[in-house]
Parts: C-alpha cells; structure tokens; sequence
C-alpha cells in the first residue's frame, strides 16, 4: 500500500551567530565585544575577559574546520564551543 501523506520537509537548522551573557557585573561597568561569530555583552571584567578567550579558542577550532559558523552542523558549533569553554578554564 503506497504512503499518500506528504512528506515533511525539514528545515536544516543553522546557526548565525552565538551570544554569550555575563550576570555578574557590579561595578557599573558596559562591557561588549563582537567577532564574526558571537556577540559577547556584560560581566564583570574576569567574566568578560574569559568569554573573550573563549570566542577566540572558538574561531580558532571553526577556522580549522575550514568552514563558516552556518556551514556547521548545530551539534558540531556546540561541540567545538564546549571543547573552548573547557580550554579557557580558569
């Protein structure tokens, strides 16, 4: 018996761009960084600086990839920003 339901198309999923959030600022302090991939607001200045180090160990992995954040499977960017989160460790 043939299958007469249409078949959903799945979207694929990408991702454009990551956002990484500080909540401890106390000191008053507007902190922003962008890169091509993440946009980094807040945090107080040991926070933001470790998010700092974090987008770049991150670039650093997609740009090894040889590939753009979008071109990138959503498990993979996660992967590759864990792996950069752990190797900022402080």
């Amino acid at each position: 018996m043939a299958n007469n339901s249409p078949r959903k198309r799945r979207r694929k999923t990408l991702v454009s761009g990551i956002l990484g959030l500080g909540l401890d600022a106390t000191d008053g302090q507007k902190r922003i960084t962008r890169t091509e991939e993440m946009v980094l607001v807040g945090g107080s200045r040991e926070t933001h600086e470790r998010m700092q180090e974090t987008a770049i160990r991150f670039s650093e992995a997609l740009e090894k990839t040889g590939k753009r954040l979008p071109e990138v499977s959503v498990r993979k960017a996660i992967d590759l920003l864990r792996e950069a989160h752990e190797r900022t460790g402080r």
